[in-house]
């Protein structure tokens, strides 16, 4: 088969098995996250932690919630970090370095899983399954619980309260997250995705010398990593390596992971919110982002250096040869336009155009459809921004699902969609003016500024991957990209919270003959619009001096 007959084929294959999924798993969310009920299993869990589960809390003490929950997260990942070797199965790999233990726990519990070490020679299977497994499930149920306190900040009318943080992460760990990645963990074993407690197994090279091939419990970590939308690897190839994705069923089923529940989560949101039509306008901006910059990738790599360099075999540098340059630019598509960051090929071998689409998929917010949770609220909030700039047009107040869009609440999603934006240029800029940094870098010129770019945009947004020419191993980059995480992780979220707890506080307003409808496609090309103005606003000098100069050169 060829390699563009078979890109094609996965991505029909993908498509098809995500509608199948689309209604039954989101209208099974909505049903989660809307009834009063307790399992016996939660009931257990509440009163271990002694938590009321029918007392709701207001947004700040939700936002509260989250950050003490996560600083606490931070501290005990930080503690299994440095007090490895006397955890087992540390497998004689000894305590991991102050400045990498704290910006791998950062990035873990910000659901980046940025990873600036090398995997199977720092970490042993205990912290790798108690520690950063963990962390898999738990920060991806804290994306998920922002984003339903969102939609009840929609549904709500005249009320300060907006659930229960705790039985809300709850909810989203035990019925949806752990149930999945179980499943699917014996899928990928089956699929030849390794699943071992074994350190590694000893080789004889050709040459007569030995080696040692590293195991892992790769399957259990695989699958979470994916459906959580975390994306770090427990071998350092990632999912190019044979291990953890041996062959064509394995990396569709990993596509599929990395999609399904941010995909399923506007159907989540139509049922919430009442109305299902506004979950599909969502889901066709998302699909419209992640279909364009698929399409600027997969052209960009199939034509890179033109026929004869392709009949050659050029271009191929970097790429998993398993899966060749339609397999690597749909991962690398569908990684970036969700907060997952695994890999299966080199981004920093895309071209220059190649490797601006992941870039720019980044830089939309990671909204299409982005990660779990916040792909939801982060379209929610340009949304509002969309709705505003509507109103502005037509010289009337905004409004968005029945609520009104004032001061407040345009603050909190400004607020929240400035953030990110802020922490890549910031950072950028600062690190090119640190003499370490030209060191640092494979490349010089507008590949090298690519590098760094890339790097503030992956850890900003929480995705996690890398363009893989840039060695982030100095204490700047360690703290810098640890300050990005927390900053892009949590500034939003408070934002967001803040932003449902004034719309629960207002009551609905009924339609009238001047309401822009939100169910259509003008409101769906506004909001297109938005997003790619704000983010061309924001990022074209920057992409300008990078992946647009190296592509027209």
């Amino acid at each position: 088969m060829s390699d563009t007959a078979a890109g094609w084929l996965q991505v029909g294959l993908l498509l098809v098995a995500l509608a199948v999924v689309y209604r039954p798993l989101g209208d099974y969310m909505a049903r989660v996250f809307s009834t009063e009920k307790h399992t016996k299993a939660e009931k257990g869990l509440y009163k271990l932690f002694r938590v009321n589960p029918d007392s709701e809390q207001r947004w700040s003490t939700y936002a509260a919630g989250v950050l003490g929950f996560s600083f606490v997260s931070i501290v005990l990942l930080y503690l299994l970090q440095r007090l490895q070797p006397i955890l087992p199965w540390d497998l004689g790999r000894g305590s991991v370095s102050p400045a990498v233990a704290f910006n791998t726990a950062v990035s873990f519990v910000t659901n980046t899983n940025w990873q600036s070490y090398v995997p199977e020679t720092t970490m042993g299977h205990f912290v790798q399954m108690a520690g950063l497994t963990v962390q898999n499930f738990l920060s991806a149920g804290v994306g998920l619980a922002v984003a339903i306190a969102l939609i009840r900040g929609f549904v709500r009318s005249k009320t300060d309260r907006l659930g229960n943080f705790w039985v809300d992460l709850t909810r989203g760990t035990v019925r949806v997250l752990l149930p999945m990645a179980f499943l699917f963990a014996i899928v990928l074993v089956a699929l030849g995705v390794i699943q071992s407690l074994k350190a590694g197994v000893a080789v004889t090279n050709p040459d007569g010398s030995q080696s040692t091939i590293a195991l892992a419990p790769a399957a259990s970590q695989e699958a979470i990593k994916e459906l959580g939308t975390n994306g770090g690897g427990i071998l350092n190839a990632n999912s190019a390596h044979p291990f953890e994705n041996p062959n064509y069923w394995s990396n569709l089923v990993e596509l599929f992971l990395i999609l399904v529940i941010p995909v399923s989560l506007t159907r989540t949101f139509g049922k919430l919110v009442g109305n299902t039509r506004q979950g599909y306008v969502l889901l066709s901006v998302m699909g419209a982002l992640w279909g364009a910059m698929l399409a600027v990738t997969w052209f960009s790599e199939a034509n890179a250096g033109g026929p004869a360099a392709l009949a050659a075999g050029a271009n191929m540098e970097g790429k998993e040869q398993r899966f060749g340059l339609s397999l690597t630019s749909i991962f690398a598509d569908t990684t970036t336009g969700t907060s997952t960051g695994a890999v299966n090929g080199a981004h920093d071998s895309l071209s220059g155009l190649g490797g601006g689409g992941p870039l720019l998929n980044m830089l939309f917010g990671e909204i299409s459809p982005g990660g779990v949770g916040t792909g939801l609220y982060g379209i929610l909030v340009m949304a509002i921004i969309a709705m505003f700039l509507a109103g502005l047009m037509v010289g009337r107040t905004p409004e968005y699902l029945g609520k009104k869009l004032g001061k407040r609440e345009v603050t909190c999603a400004a607020i929240s969609m400035l953030a990110m934006p802020t922490v890549v240029l910031l950072g950028t800029g600062a690190a090119l003016m640190m003499p370490d940094t030209l060191g640092a870098l494979t490349n010089s010129g507008a590949h090298g500024l690519s590098e760094v770019l890339y790097g503030y945009a992956s850890t900003g947004n929480n995705n996690g991957s890398a363009f893989g020419g840039l060695t982030a191993t100095s204490d700047w980059f360690q703290s810098s990209f640890a300050v990005a995480m927390a900053l892009g992780r949590f500034i939003p979220i408070v934002a967001v919270l803040c932003l449902a707890g004034s719309l629960a506080a207002q009551r609905k307003v009924p339609e009238t003959a001047g309401t822009l409808p939100t169910t259509g496609p003008l409101f769906g090309t506004l909001l297109t619009g938005t997003v790619v103005l704000v983010a061309a606003l924001t990022f074209i000098p920057a992409l300008a001096l990078g992946p647009i100069a190296e592509a027209l050169a």
